[in-house]
């Protein structure tokens, strides 16, 4: 797909462009953003949280999506591709589509440096208006380091680090704990 950076996209011409594409793109209020390939870390880590996730949410009220599965922020006018996200009950679509969600409670990104900055700031800032969205990882491909960061009731967030491959993660928003060491499996931070 060839854009035009100064252009701006209507909503449906952006969705027009990216069924035909092969690469992936955000789309961030008019302005088309091409979304970097992800590395063989970045991939490990995200199926190995996901995998994990997945299996331990079974047969409960959640979906589990991973990577493709695009994602509709209105206040921000934003469609997105987390890297791992968790939908409570049924899925909510934006209007007039059943292929883009508007309702996750965790969002979880693997950070790259060229997503770092955007994934902790602006990203997040987007995803907090969200109404449902309750928690939200930061995963880092090059050290074993997850940043967490849980609301509670009263629309507060606390903020949880972790850097030791013993420690266990507990989600605040659903039933769910991991070992840092399980995230982080077969990751090769020599390989960078």
């Amino acid at each position: 797909m060839i854009i035009n950076e100064q252009r701006y996209y209507s909503l449906e011409e952006y969705l027009e462009l990216e069924v035909e594409s092969e690469e992936r793109h955000e789309y961030i209020d008019g302005e088309i953003i091409p979304m970097t390939g992800g590395s063989p870390n970045h991939n490990k880590i995200t199926g190995n949280f996901y995998a994990a996730l997945n299996f331990a949410l079974k047969r409960q009220p959640y979906s589990v999506f991973i990577t493709d599965q695009k994602l509709w922020i209105p206040k921000n006018k934003i469609n997105t591709y987390p890297d791992v996200m968790i939908v409570a009950g049924e899925l909510e679509f934006k209007e007039g589509r059943r292929d883009i969600i508007t309702n996750p409670f965790m969002i979880a990104e693997v950070l790259s440096k060229s997503t770092r900055n955007y994934d902790k700031d602006g990203k997040f800032v987007a995803y907090r208006t969200i109404p449902t969205f309750r928690e939200y990882l930061l995963i880092d491909q090059y050290t074993m380091h997850v940043e967490q960061y849980s609301k509670t009731d009263n629309n507060r967030w606390i903020f949880t680090e972790y850097e030791d491959a013993e420690q266990t993660i507990s989600l605040e928003s659903v039933n769910f704990q991991i070992l840092l060491a399980d995230i982080y499996d077969k990751v090769n931070f020599e390989e960078q």
